[in-house]
């Protein structure tokens, strides 16, 4: 299957995201951006490497880099291969004694691992053709209003619970409890359904 290349455009937040960051990633050779909702730890450890900051203590990606250094296995490159239900997969594929391997990862460690090793990053193109946004930036819009519109867009993508856990810290971060604690009941609810 021939991938697509993306790169890092940037990350993003927004006030009603709960916290949440959007990775997002355009492609090199095409006008789409691929917006992917993060945790906050992914999100800092990809934002300290691209400003090329150097923690005291090596971040868990750094160990993992080291690692693959360690037993002399090279990263080839990093590919957002699945997209189901909401949630995309994605793999870390390496050369270690001649041999080719793969492992599983979440876009956002293997994300945070190519940018520490420079690995390139591509997408298969039904994923892109599925969450992809057109992009207007060669039409001269502003990117910030464009990347906004992606995070809002892949933040009302999330899954109902991810949703009503933005909810809920939001009720928590506003002190309105009672709301707070009618969310965490229902969230409780859909745990148990699923």
């Amino acid at each position: 299957m021939d991938y697509i290349q993306v790169d890092i455009i940037g990350l993003s937040t927004s006030p009603s995201s709960g916290g949440a960051y959007a990775l997002v990633l355009g492609e090199l050779d095409g006008n789409r951006r691929l917006p992917i909702i993060i945790g906050a730890f992914e999100a800092q450890a990809i934002a300290l490497e691209l400003e090329k900051i150097q923690p005291p203590r090596p971040l868990t990606h750094d160990l993992l880099r080291d690692l693959f250094e360690a037993i002399d296995a090279d990263i080839t490159d990093i590919v957002i291969d699945d997209l189901r239900e909401g949630t995309f997969f994605a793999k870390i594929r390496y050369v270690y004694s001649g041999k080719e391997h793969q492992l599983d990862a979440r876009p956002s460690d293997a994300v945070a691992l190519a940018v520490r090793t420079e690995a390139p990053i591509y997408v298969a193109p039904d994923v892109l053709d599925e969450a992809g946004i057109p992009s207007d930036d060669e039409e001269g819009a502003p990117m910030e209003h464009a990347e906004d519109a992606e995070v809002e867009e892949a933040i009302t993508a999330r899954s109902p619970l991810d949703r009503m856990e933005a909810q809920l810290s939001k009720a928590i971060e506003t002190e309105d409890y009672e709301r707070a604690a009618q969310l965490r009941d229902e969230i409780e609810q859909m745990k148990k359904e699923n």
